[in-house]
């Protein structure tokens, strides 16, 4: 029997972490991103739980379909946050005057740590599940998998464009050359998911490209390379573009520009998806559809441009905030929540609860996934460094 179900792929919260000397700390003008990612966080938490809970009735209500909604956004999140994450951490070490080949290294290293996570985790799933989960979900392209492919990817480009480019436009180059590549890569993937499938690789190779997954055809609740590696190159452009001169300068009107740039390109992408004029016969707009993809990347801008204002004049940082602790220890909440509600250890029956108990059930995910990342915090150096590599960021050295 499988419990996959559509809405459980399509968020995940793991993450590139800033270096040390990055992370965010009241009143740090980086708390934004992990306000952000916690976000995600609490929107992963509700739709997980909604859906593995509510039975019956329930999930035919109005309720359950936003619940749904809500979770894709997520996964957008997490891969655009791990691209500004990254791009921070690249230009650590580019102004430390590391050479090209060394900052390759470390931000590629890191991107196949995430990687072997992501089998690792497979592996997990597979062992708890056994006798009901099929053997071909160890081959399952799951979020965690992209995040780490992403990286690496991007550790390839940044390494290509810092050997050919002078210090003194290598900011500029590393966003351009990642918005191009994430736009490639949205543009061409109504193709590879179609006509430009690589139908000659093994399916394990090929759902890395297209989510085939071994279902015949691209499966929507996979998260292949085209177009999901996308919104991590965007993310990185994005970091590039906020560690400018010019962006530093200006300071919280670059994230109000930002957010209104936002705005206004998914106005634009709407635009062009009602134009009679279109560049392919078939697409997929909820999944591959480059309009809707500029309209995903428009509502993140919005969403970080609202996240840094509301850290820096709201109450994002007035005392605790559980959304930015969330964020700190995204990775290890996701990791341990999935079995409380997907899992065995499921803490309501699955399939069969009504609107009311699954919402306390989610309370209670909720407070012990707060409570767990207060733990990881606190306890950290004191005897918890065996939970440190669910977070162990790269080191800018």
């Amino acid at each position: 029997m499988r419990v996959v179900i559509a809405a459980r792929f399509c968020i995940l919260p793991p993450y590139l972490s800033p270096a040390p000397e990055l992370t965010a700390s009241a009143p740090s003008r980086l708390a934004y991103i992990d306000w952000t990612r916690g976000l995600a966080c609490v929107l992963m938490f509700q739709t997980h739980c909604y859906d593995a809970w509510l039975g019956g009735d329930a999930r035919k209500s109005t309720f359950f379909m936003w619940s749904q909604l809500g979770g894709t956004l997520p996964a957008p999140l997490f891969l655009f946050l791990a691209g500004i994450s990254f791009a921070l951490v690249t230009d650590k070490l580019w102004r430390k005057g590391k050479p090209a080949n060394q900052i390759a290294r470390t931000t590629i290293r890191r991107g196949a740590e995430i990687f072997g996570l992501g089998l690792l985790f497979r592996l997990q799933e597979f062992l708890i599940a056994w006798g009901w989960s099929p053997w071909s979900d160890l081959f399952r392209v799951d979020i965690l998998n992209t995040i780490g492919l992403s990286m690496m990817l991007m550790g390839v480009v940044c390494w290509i464009v810092l050997r050919f480019n002078p210090a003194t436009r290598a900011r500029f180059a590393l966003g351009l050359t990642a918005v191009c590549v994430g736009m490639s890569i949205s543009f061409l993937s109504p193709l590879v998911w179609t006509i430009w499938r690589p139908r000659w690789l093994p399916w394990p190779l090929e759902s890395y490209i297209d989510g085939v997954h071994n279902l015949g055809k691209p499966q929507a609740w996979l998260f292949p390379i085209f177009p999901w590696t996308a919104f991590a190159f965007v993310g990185l452009a994005v970091g590039f573009f906020l560690l400018s001169d010019r962006a530093r300068a200006l300071g919280a009107a670059t994230f109000g520009g930002a957010g209104v740039g936002g705005i206004g390109l998914i106005y634009v992408a709407r635009w062009l998806e009602a134009s009679p004029h279109q560049l392919y016969a078939t697409d997929d707009f909820w999944h591959t559809s480059p309009n809707f993809f500029l309209i995903r990347v428009g509502m993140l801008l919005a969403i970080l441009s609202a996240a840094y204002l509301w850290c820096r004049w709201g109450a994002g940082q007035w005392g605790f905030s559980p959304l930015i602790q969330l964020g700190q220890t995204s990775l290890l909440v996701y990791w341990v929540h999935i079995e409380f509600v997907y899992g065995r250890l499921s803490i309501l029956p699955k399939h069969a609860v009504d609107i009311r108990t699954a919402s306390f059930g989610l309370l209670a995910i909720f407070l012990s996934m707060v409570l767990l990342s207060v733990l990881r915090t606190r306890l950290k150096g004191r005897g918890a460094e065996s939970l440190a590599w669910l977070r162990r960021p790269i080191k800018a050295s």
